[in-house]
């Protein structure tokens, strides 16, 4: 849609860069004063492990002036075994489709732009840093991994009552994977830049057919589209009203979704019906049901504000798939935030004008001799001598020995761990379209499952293993490759790296492995289990001092 590209890159950038320059001055010069800025930052851990991560990292982040100083910071860790409704300002946890930004969480995942390394967190206060002069006591809610850019003649104004939601101009097929409004009809006709409207209903993952039949899809000179939803906004008295409810039905023995759950009930078109459907819900359980017809019941009638960003652009960077287009291939969101095909980094590669797709380089030291094709991500790692990196791959937190190569379209991250009261360290490795989530009903069935585009059983032979040699994390009920146990525990990370490529090569038709049987393997889930968050922060510590050194 032309509108979604109604403003120049050159405008876009050069106002972005004012807003994070407003962040990181506020940080180097003065604490901020009250009414300036939030009064609270809170981010959602999966557990209390990734709640000392987020931790650790703000107060790197403060000791070093990355963040706004005077204001509170609360990290607040999800109940073991489900995960609380993402309500406070910033949410993380767990990223499966998305598995490098897993361990330290995505709100700190890194943006090619800044030195050092502007991350998600700083990102999300910037492109928010106008909001609270003109908010009325409430709280913000906001996910750790999307981005959203808008331009307005005015500034977006939180004032009223209830809910207040931004809304996106996005196509249909955006809509089916989002949440979408369908509006109040307008008092005229006028189309404006920013406009406040109110919903009649909001719909939550819904198919094509349901937003034409509900009246959700608008239509302008270019073609169909639809608002879908990204930030939103809860004012004081209604916050009260969801604490109080918390009150009444906890402890939560249930996944509770903010956006679904509680914006689902909100609007004159409303009905309690949406509480049976479990079609977009991740884990089925039986109080589910229950806990969203009480929800549904305590905000009824209550209304959905929304404010239409007629000029805005919402980026989403929860999948392989979007984090390598958005940071490579696609110009738009590289041109209007000034994104860098290699940022704080020591990188001797030459960007061509004829390249498609750039590569992208984060926080890593580079050989002169090494490489890194079109299109693929190198973040937080160290490439020796020689070393290469195929087309469209992500290579994360890794040590690549000299002479080393990655496949294309491979997605390799090494992470720290602690085993029996020592450090071991375990990569981890996947094709960048392979479906981690997908699950089958037991092992027996592992050959439906596939790794680099091979059954798992195949992948298993290739390694000197039988089928009944891998294990599935936990009691086996949940068989995918997020908890299948494939990779070694080593005692160093460049071993680490080497034995996972060698893993991989084998099943794509390039030289031999056998693992020994009863040699320690761990599945990714595992290895989050038991990461040492101070030993791969100390890598990325390690890589800081030595790009400063080469700069």
């Amino acid at each position: 849609m032309q509108i979604l590209n109604a403003l120049q890159p050159p405008s876009w950038s050069s106002d972005f860069n004012i807003k994070l320059l407003r962040v990181t001055n506020t940080t180097s010069c003065v604490e901020v004063e009250s009414g300036e800025f939030w009064d609270l930052v809170v981010l959602t851990a999966v557990d209390e492990e990734q709640k000392r991560a987020y931790e650790l990292q703000i107060r790197h982040k403060c000791d070093r002036k990355e963040i706004p100083l005077g204001i509170q910071y609360h990290v607040i860790a999800d109940p073991p075994g489900r995960k609380i409704g993402e309500y406070p300002l910033l949410t993380g946890g767990l990223s499966q489709r998305l598995p490098n930004a897993s361990a330290l969480g995505k709100i700190f995942t890194a943006l090619p732009m800044g030195e050092p390394l502007y991350q998600m967190l700083e990102l999300k206060m910037a492109m928010y840093v106008d909001f609270p002069p003109h908010m009325k006591p409430g709280v913000l809610v906001t996910c750790a991994d999307d981005i959203e850019l808008y331009s307005t003649s005015e500034s977006v104004m939180f004032r009223r009552p209830g809910f207040t939601a931004l809304a996106h101009p996005s196509p249909v097929s955006i809509g089916t994977t989002h949440g979408v409004f369908v509006l109040e009809a307008a008092r005229d006709s006028e189309i404006r830049d920013m406009e406040y409207r109110t919903c009649f209903q909001y719909l939550h993952k819904p198919s094509v057919q349901r937003m034409h039949k509900s009246g959700a899809v608008c239509r302008n000179a270019d073609g169909d589209f639809v608002y879908t939803d990204s930030t939103y906004y809860v004012d004081y008295g209604t916050a009260v009203i969801l604490l109080n409810l918390f009150r009444d039905i906890r402890p939560l023995t249930c996944e509770v979704d903010a956006y679904g759950d509680f914006l689902q009930a909100l609007g004159p078109g409303a009905t309690v019906e949406y509480t049976q459907n479990t079609a977009n819900v991740t884990k089925k359980e039986t109080s589910l049901m229950e806990i969203r017809e009480k929800i549904f019941y305590c905000l009824r009638g209550m209304p959905l504000n929304v404010i239409l960003l007629n000029e805005s652009k919402f980026y989403h960077l929860g999948t392989t798939e979007e984090y390598l287009f958005h940071f490579t291939t696609d110009p738009c969101l590289r041109g209007k935030l000034g994104l860098l095909p290699a940022a704080f980094s020591v990188c001797p590669l030459q960007v061509s004008e004829e390249m498609a797709a750039p590569h992208c380089v984060m926080h890593s030291v580079l050989h002169h001799s090494a490489s890194v094709s079109e299109g693929s991500v190198v973040e937080y790692s160290k490439l020796e001598s020689a070393a290469t990196v195929g087309t469209r791959s992500i290579v994360s937190g890794c040590w690549v020995e000299a002479g080393l190569s990655v496949p294309r379209e491979t997605f390799m991250h090494s992470l720290s761990v602690r085993l029996g009261g020592g450090t071991g360290f375990v990569t981890v490795a996947f094709g960048v379209q392979d479906n981690l989530k997908r699950s089958v009903s037991s092992p027996a069935d592992m050959k439906d499952l596939q790794l680099f585009g091979a059954a798992l059983d195949h992948c298993a032979s290739c390694w000197g293993l039988c089928a009944e040699d891998v294990r599935f994390s936990g009691d086996g009920s949940v068989c995918n490759l997020w908890d299948c146990c494939l990779f070694l525990v080593c005692e160093d990370l460049k071993c680490s790296f080497a034995k996972t490529l060698e893993m991989v090569w084998a099943v794509l038709g390039k030289g031999k492995v056998t693992l020994p049987k009863h040699t320690k393997r761990l599945s990714l889930r595992e290895a989050l289990q038991n990461k040492d968050l101070e030993q791969m922060l100390e890598f990325r510590k390690t890589l800081h001092e030595e790009i400063l050194q080469a700069g």
